[in-house]
């Protein structure tokens, strides 16, 4: 099947999306055929920010973000996957198609979207590697913005670390000693792995703890609903593993990751705040989340474009990613640049070499 090198782009999480995608999402899945055979396949994502607090209250740019949601982009049509990061949004056999054939059907793609489906606001392109600039440069896409926010945090896992001792151990005694303790921290928390009947029982509290982090985000265009995690256990199986952290009878945190043939794509988490601060939940979260892709032989791990700083402390390191944005108001479009930088959420950070 088309898009089978990619779980995010197969039947299985296509389902999914259909069944339980956020309540201001809509999402439409385009085939590519030649001479009556499926060549490709894209992933279309209308967002409408009318149904959505999309902005915090608590930010300083609250004014400023909520006027642009609500004034000037009250949709929003995205070639790709807006709760992924990464280049998810289509696929194309290579053996039979070029790239100089595949973006100008992409260009019509969109163009058919808004035209058969619905006009929106603002047009997107999500997530290309910065080689994929080049393809981006022709006459249909002149009046797009390329922008560049925060870049997609990944973790290549080296041959010669068999066990999770020996990735430990090829830190540097700073970082050694700081994951060391972080370890000791978590004395007195069970760790398992939930099946769809125990994600179904802990349904209310594994949303509570998901809206602990997704509502403390600075930038948040959706939130997933209460039966969401049950539809990815239901429909992707063992692609989709859930984990718990309990104390005593009671779940304190969770994370989620997708298996991505050779890849672990890491999912959404949650966590009890204060259980976080005291048992520095996050961090053995990441730190688990690499011991499992060590254990099972993954060959990279891609955590995404959140807490960075912490991020690149086990490892992780950086990969820039750009889009493309553009305006259905030619006025409004001239000024992308400018409001883009408003609205877009700006991250200072410092990376870190943990590795000797």
């Amino acid at each position: 099947m088309i898009g089978n090198h990619n779980i995010m782009l197969s039947g299985e999480y296509f389902k999914v999306l259909n069944a339980s995608s956020p309540e201001n999402m809509e999402c439409y899945f385009m085939g590519f055929f030649r001479d009556g055979q499926l060549v490709g396949g894209a992933l279309f994502q209308y967002l409408d920010f009318i149904r959505h607090q999309t902005f915090q209250k608590n930010e300083a740019l609250y004014n400023i973000r909520n006027f642009f949601a609500g004034r000037l982009s009250k949709d929003l049509m995205i070639l790709g996957n807006n709760m992924l990061t990464g280049q998810n949004g289509f696929y194309f056999d290579t053996s039979v198609m070029t790239v100089e054939e595949i973006m100008p059907l992409l260009h019509e793609a969109v163009l058919k979207m808004q035209k058969e489906i619905r006009k929106t606001s603002i047009i997107t392109y999500k997530d290309y590697q910065p080689n994929f600039v080049t393809y981006f440069q022709g006459r249909d896409y002149k009046k797009y913005l390329r922008f560049s926010v925060q870049p997609n945090m990944m973790l290549k896992l080296k041959e010669n670390w068999e066990s999770f001792e020996d990735y430990i151990n090829s830190f540097s005694a700073k970082y050694r000693t700081r994951a060391k303790s972080a370890r000791k921290k978590l004395s007195g928390i069970e760790k398992k792995e939930l099946t769809l009947n125990q994600i179904h029982a802990h349904r209310k509290e594994i949303h509570l703890l998901y809206q602990n982090v997704a509502e403390n985000a600075s930038f948040n265009t959706f939130f997933l609903g209460k039966g969401h995690f049950e539809s990815m256990k239901e429909h992707m199986k063992d692609k989709f593993r859930f984990f718990g952290y309990f104390s005593g009878e009671k779940l304190i945190g969770f994370y989620t990751l997708i298996l991505n043939n050779n890849d672990i794509d890491t999912y959404f988490l949650g966590y009890d705040k204060n259980s976080q601060k005291e048992k520095q939940l996050y961090l053995n979260m990441l730190l688990d989340m690499v011991e499992f892709g060590i254990s099972n032989r993954f060959s990279r791990i891609i955590f995404g474009r959140t807490a960075l700083e912490i991020k690149s402390t086990i490892g992780a390191e950086p990969t820039e990613i750009f889009g493309l944005i553009k305006h259905r108001n030619p006025l409004i479009n001239y000024f992308m640049k400018n409001i883009f930088s408003s609205i877009s959420p700006k991250t200072e950070w410092i990376q870190r070499k943990p590795f000797k």
